[in-house]
């Protein structure tokens, strides 16, 4: 085995038994990248040099004593995270040559533990889409088939850490932004409770949505992350201040006494039957485990897409007005007035996906159709947190698919927004109750794409989740591989 196909895991288990080098392990993962990255397109940016620095310093950690379980890891983070004097474009032309002067609170929370951060992950711009097409630099490829795409926003996350370019990434989920890519590229993603983690430092999107989470080999590696992220940051006025379990103490086998609830809503038409009857296999593998399968309802799931794509554009139309020319990123130069500035500067800085959105969200916000769309939008995503408080009378969590399908070819979707907005439509309620999600391997479908299974939960329990993903890992039994990248 190579070292860029440990997992977080293994790889501190050696690290710490002096075994291997967080150097050696780094330029493991830097020649994996040199031979894949053309193929893959995983990422906007990369610093191998301060990648190196970075491995030689946690070392030194480690042989003082000092190192935790993510000191020398190579990781990857997606490119909306805030890196001090170090490009973070969100994916998008308008923010090209951005430099933040902070660090977001989870990139230092990873410095602070002696991680390796490679580069910036390849992303939808701005994180709005579900294929990572909407980048303005390079579209990465699914590792599995690189015709296929990886899903999005975080896509450039996924496929890093799929394909053995990195051992885990950070990224963001915002209607399944984490979840829906881990899924088509077969690893682990989990998108926290809103509040859990902090955003200070995340660039907004839907700033009542967005979460940061993480994507990983395994869920053992999962926790590991969550529990370096997670906690209380007087600087993000959304952050809760609530104590941090201990996420490895759940990592325990059995599930006897827990509910699992088969939400009937989201086996309907539509959904591809090898997705099916994977989600099906892990409901009996959790059966086996001593879990108690029961039916619920989560009647106004058929309303997520149409509330999300009211909500999220709306929010996305008052978080990118900042985005003018004046202060920072791309200014089109030669305009004749402020107004025209202001006009070419919007126009040529974002992409088409990026500007839909935010004609929508204008319109859905305007004055005489706020009450019509924007509030209506907001009563009845009410109704669907509801849905899931009575849910939780019946059973402790939710087991669904991620996506409707495995993943599909790169543009087949690209010219129907519709279609793609639908790819999301198992995983957007997550994110209007502000829930947290995961997603976990669960088998591959016939062309040899992966397919995850998609566990929900009550507010605040990430420890069940891990614990039910842990089961329904170690019951699936699925080899782990890293696929064979060919350009």
């Amino acid at each position: 085995m190579e070292p860029y196909e440990l997992t977080i895991t293994e790889a501190d288990s050696l690290l710490a038994e002096k075994k291997i080098s967080s150097v050696e392990l780094t330029r493991s993962c830097l020649e994996r990248i040199e031979r894949t990255e053309e193929a893959l397109c995983s990422f906007i940016s990369l610093d191998p040099d301060q990648a190196l620095q970075s491995a030689k310093q946690a070392d030194r950690r480690r042989d003082r004593g000092e190192g935790g379980a993510l000191c020398g890891i190579p990781l990857s983070i997606k490119d909306l995270l805030c890196t001090k004097d170090r490009t973070t474009t969100c994916g998008s032309k308008i923010l090209e040559n951005f430099k933040p002067p902070y660090d977001a609170t989870v990139v230092e929370k990873l410095n602070e533990r002696g991680a390796v951060i490679v580069g910036k992950a390849a992303m939808d711009e701005f994180a709005m889409g579900s294929t990572s097409e909407n980048c303005a630099y390079k579209t990465p490829s699914n590792p599995w088939d690189i015709d296929c795409v990886a899903g999005g926003s975080s896509g450039g996350s996924a496929a890093s850490v799929a394909s053995g370019q990195v051992l885990g990434s950070l990224g963001s989920d915002t209607g399944g932004s984490i979840r829906q890519p881990a899924s088509l590229c077969g690893i682990v993603g989990m998108k926290p409770t809103y509040g859990r983690v902090s955003r200070y430092g995340l660039v907004a999107f839907a700033s009542s949505l967005d979460q940061i989470g993480p994507l990983t080999r395994d869920v053992t590696d999962c926790a590991t992350m969550m529990q370096a992220i997670c906690g209380y940051d007087r600087r993000d006025s959304t952050s809760v201040e609530k104590p941090v379990e201990d996420y490895h103490s759940f990592l325990t086998e059995g599930l006897q006494g827990v509910r699992i609830g088969v939400p009937r809503e989201y086996f309907t038409e539509g959904l591809d039957p090898e997705v099916n009857q994977v989600v099906m296999n892990g409901v009996d593998v959790l059966k086996s485990a001593g879990a108690e399968i029961v039916e619920v309802s989560i009647p106004h799931i058929n309303y997520c897409v149409a509330v999300y794509y009211l909500i999220a554009p709306a929010e996305a139309s008052s978080n990118l007005a900042r985005y003018d020319g004046v202060a920072y990123g791309f200014r089109k130069e030669g305009a004749q007035d402020l107004v025209d500035m202001y006009k070419d500067t919007r126009s040529q800085g974002f992409g088409p996906e990026v500007k839909r959105r935010i004609l929508i969200g204008t319109y859905a916000l305007s004055s005489g159709y706020y009450d019509a769309y924007y509030k209506k939008a907001s009563q009845v995503r009410t109704l669907i947190l509801n849905d899931f408080k009575r849910a939780w009378k019946s059973c402790d969590l939710l087991i669904s698919p991620v996506s409707p399908t495995p993943a599909w070819k790169k543009g087949e979707k690209a010219d129907d927004p519709l279609a793609m907005y639908l790819s999301d439509i198992f995983t957007l309620s997550t994110n209007l109750a502000g829930l947290p999600g995961l997603s976990v391997p669960g088998g591959y479908s016939s062309k040899g794409l992966p397919i995850g299974i998609q566990l929900q939960g009550p507010h605040f329990d990430e420890g069940a989740l891990l614990k039910c993903g842990f089961n329904l890992e170690r019951g699936l039994s699925l080899e782990r591989k890293i696929p064979a990248i060919s350009a």
